[in-house]
């Protein structure tokens, strides 16, 4: 059996982890915020709405406002081939109101697959003992990370770890550091990592300061399923995954801990994805109501398959590739400020045809086996060692380049972040638009940065065309900080890094 640090076992562990305490407080007359008769009056109540409807909500939308579940329900059911691509064009315009033309690279850092949950759709459950489970140690953190900071560029990682004693709160916050810690020598500069986000378990709140105060992100975490007889049915009760509650207020608590950046999302395939866009903006509302400001990110990974987990090869609630498309535009359009994060579960053609219905964040060069990055630096899977398998292996420098050769730029900017434009602050930019001005400078820079670190003769020769249309629009729009931004456009160009406004 396996002793904690305080001598507690595991057992112990899992039965102190929820306090009730912590959840109860944030109920309404003893209710969460998940009424599902409400969600499916909602959506029952909602089909064939006329076209000015729809382009009503779809002008609230452009507005930055967030969207009813009325309205969302109206958007959903829409059918109309023409008024289908509206809501396209508008999701679209709604992503480059607040972002821009622009969009964030990262990379999985897979550092743990101990977990003492048994969720029927995951690799990692407890159950599966075709697993190699394996946690890295500091120095093997250390290796993973001067390969994606020294080798690949990346300057963003979403930090993934099982839900154990042995990757408990004080190993996360351990293992912040030692990323943090990372400084490689690269063609012209240095590869660092300055922004880790955690996929995670929920915490309680005093958990949530330390990892906050380790220098975290945004911290991630998704409610796989809001239908709660499915959820139910999927993470048994005798597990802490079984309580639904503790973890549908985990970011309630993140929050309340003063983390001013989360991530929410279903896993898109385990219930009717009309119903989970509808919770999900309940969830979303939830926290703007009680916090004043809604999550940073939301994600909406589909189901893949994973080593030796046969629930998932017959689902009945299996997303097409076309709802998918749809359940983005939704999203995009109900939620219209918050970043969205298309991953590497989706084959390089869907998320090529994604992309450009509203999404924000990228990875690319992801390998989700434990020790994948320097253990194995080829694009070939671990199977027994990974959560799903992904559809989406190509490398970082593939993925720019054809972001850039479609008009594209990527930006490595954290800047938003250390200057504190987090939280309520940043969203008020949001909303206004204003913040793509920020971003726009400082993704210039930082992709001044990348391609002369990184790149090979062919991304470099993309993205050269892309910085010269992009230093041309900020001469345009933004005269008044032209000069001090080519200032640092051309210290970047010499050598110097890490320049940001």
């Amino acid at each position: 059996m396996t002793t904690v640090k305080d001598g507690k076992s595991t057992r112990g562990w899992i039965r102190d982890r929820i306090k009730p305490e912590q959840i109860e407080k944030y109920l309404d007359n003893g209710r969460d915020f998940i009424d599902e008769p409400a969600i499916e009056q909602a959506l029952a109540s909602n089909r064939g709405c006329d076209a000015k409807r729809v382009r009503d909500i779809l002008a609230k939308s452009l507005a930055i406002e967030t969207l009813t579940p009325e309205e969302t329900a109206c958007l959903i059911h829409v059918t109309d081939p023409e008024l289908l691509a509206e809501m396209r064009q508008t999701a679209s315009a709604v992503k480059t109101k607040v972002y821009d033309n622009r969009f964030v690279t990262f990379a999985p850092l897979y550092l743990s697959n101990l977990c003492v949950n048994n969720c029927a759709y995951c690799g990692f459950r407890c159950s599966n003992h075709a697993e190699t489970r394996l946690i890295l140690s500091q120095d093997e953190v250390r290796r993973e990370t001067e390969v994606l900071a020294g080798q690949i560029g990346h300057k963003r990682l979403i930090v993934v770890y099982g839900e154990h004693p042995k990757s408990g709160v004080e190993y996360m916050a351990e293992t912040l550091r030692t990323i943090y810690d990372v400084k490689v020598k690269t063609r012209r500069g240095w590869g660092q990592i300055h922004r880790c986000n955690i996929n995670g378990a929920p915490l309680q709140v005093e958990e949530y300061r330390i990892v906050r105060d380790a220098g975290l992100g945004t911290y991630q975490v998704f409610q796989e399923t809001y239908h709660k007889a499915t959820y139910a049915k999927l993470h048994p009760k005798n597990t802490i995954k079984g309580d639904y509650r503790w973890r549908l207020y985990c970011m309630h608590r993140a929050m309340e801990a003063g983390i001013d950046d989360v991530g929410i999302g279903p896993l898109v395939g385990l219930y009717d994805w009309k119903f989970e866009v509808m919770a999900l903006l309940h969830h979303a509302i939830d926290l703007e109501k009680k916090f004043g400001i809604g999550p940073h990110t939301i994600s909406f990974p589909r189901l893949e398959p994973a080593h030796n987990t046969p629930f998932l090869n017959d689902l009945p609630y299996r997303v097409s590739d076309e709802d998918f498309k749809r359940l983005v535009t939704v999203i995009r359009l109900a939620v219209p400020y918050t970043g969205m994060i298309l991953t590497a579960r989706e084959t390089a053609q869907m998320r090529r045809e994604v992309l450009p219905l509203g999404c924000t964040q990228y990875d690319a060069s992801s390998r989700i086996g434990i020790g994948g990055y320097a253990d194995r630096p080829d694009d070939r899977q671990q199977d027994d060692r990974q959560q799903f398998i992904l559809g989406d292996t190509r490398s970082l420098d593939v993925v720019i380049r054809e972001l850039a050769e479609a008009g594209y730029i990527t930006s490595f900017c954290t800047a938003g972040y250390r200057c504190g434009r987090t939280g309520d602050k940043i969203m008020g930019l949001l909303r206004s638009g204003k913040e793509g001005q920020f971003c726009k400078l400082n993704a210039v820079i930082t992709f001044r940065e990348w391609l002369d670190d990184f790149a090979s003769p062919e991304t470099l020769a993309a993205g050269e065309k892309v910085i010269a249309r992009e230093i041309e629009q900020v001469k345009q729009r933004q005269p008044e900080v032209f000069e001090a931004f080519m200032k640092y456009y051309e210290q970047t160009k010499a050598g110097k890094r890490d320049l940001y406004f």
